[in-house]
C-alpha cells in the first residue's frame, strides 16, 4: 500500500491520513474488527458524526487496501490489513527509499546530524547493517 500524501507538518498518523481516517485507523488498530456503527459510536464520544461519513471513509480505506472488509449477514466488519507497527515500518521504509533515491547521501548525513544524543543500541544496529552492506559489496566485487 502506498500513501500518496506525506504531511511533514503533522505528527503521528496524521502524517499519512486525514484526521478522520487517522481516528478510524487508531480505533481499529486498538481492537478487534468493527462495524461502521461501532466505529461511529466510538467517534461520537468525542464529536457528532454522520454514519454515512464514517461509511464513506472506511470504504475508501478498503479501496486503498488499508482495511479489509468482510460481510457477516447484513453487517460489514472492517479490520486493518496490517498492524500499526507493520504500517509505520512499511511507510517509513518507503519514505526513506524515496529520499535516498532523490537526494542520496545527503539524507544519511542529515539523519545522523539530527541525532541529539547517541543511542548505543541504534549505533550498534547501524554498525551491523554497515558491515553487512560492506560484505555484500565485497562479494559483488568478487563475482
Amino acid at each position: 500500500m502506498r500513501i500518496k500524501n506525506f504531511r511533514y507538518d503533522k505528527v503521528g498518523l496524521d502524517r499519512f491520513f486525514g484526521p478522520l481516517e487517522a481516528k478510524i485507523m487508531d480505533i481499529l488498530w486498538n481492537g478487534n474488527e468493527k462495524s461502521i456503527k461501532e466505529v461511529q459510536k466510538i467517534i461520537e464520544k468525542e464529536r457528532t458524526i454522520n454514519f454515512n461519513t464514517v461509511m464513506t471513509v472506511m470504504n475508501r480505506l478498503v479501496e486503498k487496501k488499508i482495511l479489509k472488509k468482510r460481510i457477516v449477514g447484513r453487517t460489514s466488519l472492517y479490520k486493518p490489513i496490517m498492524t500499526k507497527m507493520e504500517f509505520i515500518d512499511e511507510q517509513s521504509k518507503k519514505l526513506t527509499e524515496n529520499l535516498l533515491d532523490e537526494f542520496g547521501g545527503m539524507v544519511v548525513n542529515h539523519m545522523l546530524d539530527s541525532l541529539e544524543e547517541v543511542n548505543q543500541s541504534l549505533l550498534d544496529k547501524l554498525e551491523q547493517k554497515l558491515n553487512q552492506l560492506k560484505k555484500g559489496n565485497k562479494n559483488d566485487l568478487e563475482k
